[in-house]
């Protein structure tokens, strides 16, 4: 019986999806704190489907395609950015337009393009075909995204609350944000081979907002987000091998279903500890 539950476990290429999945659910778990709070959820489902059009261009080119996913992650930021400075047109409807269109143009340019790579891998990733480049790809943008967020995450946690107290307090709040919308970049990139575009988004958010109902102290947030991002990710991907599914999807359900249970039991917690009403007197 053992043995049968540690088959996966055997397989190269599950060792591989294991290994890349929990190579991009640290550093996604701990992004996702900050764009819950600071209310750019929409912001990293823009980034994540914009890179269509880079990822196409860069196989034109013959450049990798991380490259040219950054770059038009990255184009889509300052794009929406620039719309909104200079237009009466709110942040989330610059941004709904902005990533529709570039989404657009990379079908537009894949359908019209001879290429060897499905379009199912990059919308829905392929996880099972994970091989070294893209391990040590993943682990070298996990390890820096993560750094960063870890060293810096109290200017980042006031620039998300209060951007004008961060400014006051003397904070680089330009660098800040230009360097929160980089690590949402390079996270979809790392993203992208195991769990394609239009599911990274569930990576991004889930797990922070799993957190944000399960905790009141922003450093426990990190730990649970991750925790919880681990856990789905690994547990995903084990039991897509038991029931014939594909893996990221198995991933995002699991993450999903997190953050229902974390729900009830807020609902819970919160009408068991409300006062009860008083008792009325009997005639």
């Amino acid at each position: 019986m053992m043995e049968e539950l540690l088959l996966p476990l055997q397989l190269p290429f599950m060792q591989n999806a294991l290994a890349v999945a929990a190579l991009i659910s640290v550093p996604a778990a701990l992004l996702s704190c900050f764009l819950v709070l600071k209310g750019w959820s929409l912001m990293g489902d823009a980034v994540s489907h914009a890179v269509l059009p880079g990822v196409v261009l860069a196989y034109l080119i013959g450049i990798p395609l991380g490259i040219g996913a950054f770059v038009a992650g990255m184009g889509c930021a300052l794009a929406t950015g620039y719309l909104q400075e200079n237009s009466r047109i709110k942040q989330d409807t610059v941004m709904g337009v902005v990533f529709s269109g570039m989404f657009a143009l990379g079908l537009v340019i894949y359908t019209a393009i001879s290429t060897d790579v499905h379009l199912d891998h990059i919308l829905f990733g392929d996880i099972l075909g994970i091989d070294g480049a893209d391990l040590w790809e993943a682990g070298i943008i996990g390890a820096v995204v993560t750094l960063a967020l870890v060293s810096k995450w109290k200017d980042l946690l006031l620039h998300a609350f209060d951007p004008t107290q961060a400014k006051a307090s003397g904070l680089p709040v330009g660098w800040l944000h230009y360097g929160l919308l980089v690590a949402l970049s390079l996270t979809v990139v790392a993203a992208l081979k195991a769990v394609g575009i239009i599911l990274a988004i569930a990576l991004l958010i889930a797990p922070g907002a799993t957190a944000f109902l399960l905790t009141r102290r922003f450093h426990a947030m990190l730990a649970v987000s991750v925790a919880l991002a681990l856990f789905c990710a690994l547990a995903g991907t084990y039991a897509s091998f038991w029931i014939d599914s594909a893996p990221a999807p198995t991933i995002v359900l699991a993450m999903t279903l997190c953050f229902i249970a974390a729900f009830v039991l807020t609902v819970v917690r919160n009408r068991s500890s409300s006062p009860l009403a008083p008792k009325g007197t009997a005639p």
